[in-house]
């Protein structure tokens, strides 16, 4: 949006000096106003409008489009000051409870970013909504989403392959499925599951905020003539039962394993029917067909756009987005038991700001929450890290200094690399309504080695 301006040649000049709600507070109380009181959009859209109101709104077209709508109000604020003790004692906006501020806590430290690739090194990931694997220590596959593609913004069907080439280099490529059977059929917000170095399976997704990805798929990775990694081949073949009407998108996947067997955990999302999933569903993968596993515990609340990543057998969930588009803090263990598996409620000091749209991963015993769009706090998140022994957090900021801004992370995927101690951002960005559609340009690195000295 300022780049926006500023090529209109009229910058937002205010920005600078007022950055946030409190700083224009601020400015009006230093002007010789008696009383005021600000809150942003987000604040005042679930606070000071009727429920019945929004309900109505929420109604009445699809919207899939939630990062960008809590984004967009986050920079937007009303604001009342007046003169005189009449005015003075009436609060327009009185605080309220429904919608208290949780800033993070101190930072603890720095992570610092930056960029691992450039155009000279092959065509960068710029699109968001898609997914990433780690097929092999030094080969990366995204697949769907909406970006660039031949010049134009469109859901994007070309695959895109990351390959190491040295210690520290990565060149990116754009690779189109091969054979005349399944082609790509341009899904957004699906999951992909690495099923060996060669087998991907993809689930889920939309191609509309009315239409669904059906179906499972099957890519099979096969290297070309050459034996080169930087030019491979994809072909796309059905999988799964033939019955599976698989219809969410924005849910997660992930591996647990039961009586020595491997399966995707599938839970959470969206569909068309439901705004909010709160249903699981178990695939076992060396048959390919769903099973019915007992869980225990208490259900939790439905969600999607939230994290998910294999533990002790089990899997983590935190965050999302719940019912009435509310963003969650809570992170729970599905786990393993010897009849099947338990909904756990993690405890957490100090308790995180709630956050959607992130991505997550375990490193030595400490679950990373990357990123996110928060509405609780004004400030930008980084990287969230949860002792899971102890349930202690504590926040990381991420150095920017040597990257492009704004690095926009939600809607983007991330690949841990545990040995070299990084973490690989891959795309992000959104769709800024009427200013534009930006895509973060470069694949970032973030170096964790901090971490590890903190043990």
């Amino acid at each position: 949006m300022q780049q926006h301006f500023r090529q209109l040649n009229s910058p937002l000049h205010g920005l600078d000096c007022f950055p946030d709600v409190e700083a224009q507070q601020h400015r009006f109380l230093q002007a010789g106003w008696t009383a005021c009181c600000a809150v942003d959009m987000n604040e005042f859209y679930r606070c000071f409008l009727p429920s019945e109101e929004c309900q109505r709104m929420e109604n009445l077209e699809p919207f899939d489009e939630f990062e960008e709508w809590h984004l967009k109000c986050a920079h937007y604020f009303i604001l009342a000051a007046s003169r005189g003790d009449t005015l003075s004692q009436t609060l327009v906006f009185p605080p309220s409870e429904a919608f208290p501020r949780i800033d993070p806590a101190s930072p603890s430290g720095v992570f610092p970013a930056s960029v691992v690739t450039s155009d000279s090194k092959g065509p960068n990931l710029k699109r968001y909504g898609h997914a990433s694997v780690l097929l092999s220590p030094s080969v990366i596959l995204s697949a769907g989403g909406f970006g660039e593609q031949e010049g134009r913004h469109c859901r994007v069907s070309k695959f895109h392959l990351l390959s190491r080439y040295c210690d520290f280099e990565w060149k990116g490529n754009q690779i189109c499925s091969c054979g005349t059977g399944t082609q790509w059929d341009g899904r957004l917000y699906h999951t992909m599951t690495r099923l060996s170095d060669t087998e991907v399976l993809v689930l889920g997704g939309r191609l509309s905020p009315v239409t669904p990805a059906l179906g499972i798929l099957q890519l099979r990775v096969s290297k070309s003539k050459d034996n080169s990694t930087e030019d491979l081949n994809i072909t796309i073949t059905k999988a799964g039962p033939e019955d599976s009407m698989l219809s969410c998108w924005r849910h997660s996947t992930t591996e647990v394993s039961y009586e020595n067997q491997k399966y995707l955990f599938v839970y959470g999302g969206r569909s068309v029917v439901e705004p909010v999933l709160s249903d699981w569903h178990f695939l076992h993968v060396g048959t390919m067909a769903w099973d019915s596993i007992p869980v225990e515990g208490e259900v939790p609340e439905g969600r999607h756009s939230h994290s998910a990543c294999s533990w002790q057998g089990g899997a983590l969930i935190a965050g999302g987005l719940g019912a009435s588009e509310e963003p969650l803090s809570s992170v729970l263990f599905l786990k393993p038991m010897s009849c099947g598996f338990l909904w756990e409620s993690i405890v957490i000091q100090p308790p995180i700001t709630p956050r959607y749209s992130h991505t997550a991963h375990v490193l030595n015993g400490k679950l990373l929450l990357v990123g996110g769009v928060w509405i609780h706090s004004s400030s930008v998140p980084g990287v969230t890290v949860i002792d899971l022994t102890t349930g202690l957090s504590s926040e990381y900021q991420i150095d920017t200094t040597c990257v492009p801004w704004p690095l926009m992370l939600h809607n983007h995927t991330s690949i841990l690399l545990p040995e070299e101690q990084q973490l690989l951002l891959l795309g992000g960005g959104g769709n800024c309504f009427s200013f534009g559609t930006y895509f973060n340009p470069h694949t970032v690195t973030l170096d964790l080695s901090s971490l590890s000295a903190r043990q």
